[in-house]
């Protein structure tokens, strides 16, 4: 049974609504029920990532100290310093910073001008176009290894970061998709008249349509980013020279390495260091992703 509200009149003859305690109460209990179910979730993400760091900070016999060792008695802070040494991190971070950074900058222009075309020219056959791209989803990438390999072995592109770079400057499927159902919502009415205004299509990509979907954009850009940062393996595939391995492959070389001396704490310290991209990358673009969800459940 719902309290409604009741009316009274103050000493000056105006009438006010009192409001019961009653709704007030569940609206609060209900948001301190969802507080401590977020909270709970948050902590089980957190709690790895806590431990990974803490580990790096034990010595080799706290790290299988039983019962579990939750903070060291002395931190080891020197072995963020010796990792950079004993392993090639800082060679595995600007390979892979090359590789993400070149990928997702020029690939989120090419995918937003594709979905931009693909929305709002007047092109032949671009709903064909379309089911082709989305096509290409569903061929799983085990089957176009092989054939990819052999295809840049013969180009000598083998052992270089070509391979991870060039085929994906060209744009991501799933971003055009995204970007392109972003567009849908937008009139056609505003580019046919920036076209008769005299605008071309080109400015009125970059002074109309750029701007609407940088939300959009950014959103895309980090998950992107996220996936290229992490991806290990198209880098295991194509090189083979230490110097030339992105960051992934190289932690899970110190892991084949490190593991038999049981140097646990030097592969958490570089794990967690390889995890510190991804964070800024979110905290730079977090008003931009908020933004984009927020503008999507409107349109919903």
């Amino acid at each position: 049974m719902t309290t409604l509200p009741t009316l009274r009149r103050t000493p000056d003859g105006a009438v006010v609504r009192r409001r019961h305690g009653g709704a007030q109460g569940e609206s609060r209990t209900t948001n301190w029920i969802i507080f401590v179910v977020l909270a709970v979730f948050a902590v089980a993400m957190i709690a790895p990532l806590a431990w990974m760091f803490t580990t790096a900070l034990k010595t080799k016999g706290e790290v299988f100290a039983l019962p579990p060792v939750l903070w060291p008695s002395v931190p080891q802070w020197d072995t963020f310093v010796r990792m950079w040494s004993e392993a090639p991190i800082l060679t595995g971070f600007r390979n892979s910073f090359v590789v993400a950074a070149s990928v997702t900058v020029v690939g989120s222009i090419t995918s937003s001008i594709a979905a931009f075309a693909l929305a709002k020219m007047r092109l032949p056959a671009k709903n064909a176009i379309f089911l082709g791209l989305l096509s290409g989803l569903m061929v799983p990438y085990p089957t176009i290894m092989i054939p990819q390999f052999v295809m840049f072995s013969r180009l000598h592109w083998v052992d270089t970061l070509l391979p991870l770079i060039v085929p994906l400057l060209f744009g991501n499927i799933i971003m055009i998709f995204f970007l392109r159902q972003y567009l849908e919502t937008v009139p056609d009415s505003l580019v046919e008249a920036a076209k008769i205004d005299g605008a071309s299509y080109w400015t009125i990509f970059w002074r109309m349509i750029l701007p609407m979907i940088r939300p959009a954009i950014a959103a895309q850009f980090i998950l992107w980013f996220m996936t290229i940062w992490n991806d290990y393996l198209g880098p295991i595939l194509y090189l083979n020279t230490p110097s030339k391995q992105t960051l992934q492959v190289v932690i899970a070389n110190l892991n084949v390495e490190f593991a038999t001396q049981r140097d646990y704490p030097l592969i958490m310290a570089a794990s967690f260091v390889a995890l510190l991209p991804i964070l800024v990358v979110f905290l730079v673009f977090q008003r931009q992703i908020i933004e984009s969800v927020a503008l999507t459940g409107s349109k919903a």
